[in-house]
């Protein structure tokens, strides 16, 4: 069990942080090569200033996920999806203005987010960990 422990003190974080990035990845990346069709869905939840806000999206889903991947500032880059994932969770997933399936699918998303932030938070207090390019741990 000993040896269980210390493999999961060495590459837990790493495979934690690996699992936590690769969705802001992907995501950013689909961001960034469907910017009409992105921006077509933020208008459509009343969002001003689209172009500015996707931008933004991207730089936080895309290089934050890229930072956390790498454990380089990972504690920022949580912080940041951290912060970020406060709003987007509140208008892209109002699971409580919708009714039937809907409503169920933008709960699980909601739910989803929320274990995220988890996750971020996490990351936020204990750093980055081993195989990281920048070790960072709480003073």
């Amino acid at each position: 069990m000993m040896a269980i422990c210390k493999l999961l003190e060495k590459c837990g974080p790493l495979a934690g942080r690996l699992l936590l990035a690769h969705i802001f990845i992907l995501s950013g990346y689909r961001k960034l090569t469907g910017w009409e069709g992105t921006l077509g869905y933020m208008a459509s939840k009343g969002l001003p200033m689209t172009e500015v806000l996707l931008a933004l999206t991207i730089l936080v889903e895309l290089g934050g996920g890229l930072l956390l991947l790498l454990g380089y500032k990972a504690r920022w880059a949580a912080t940041a999806i951290f912060l970020f994932l406060i709003p987007v969770t509140l208008i892209f997933h109002n699971f409580w203005a919708l009714a039937g399936q809907e409503q169920f699918t933008q709960l699980i998303q909601f739910q989803k987010n929320l274990a995220i932030m988890g996750g971020m938070l996490y990351v936020m207090v204990y750093g980055s960990g081993a195989y990281s390019l920048s070790r960072e741990k709480c003073a």
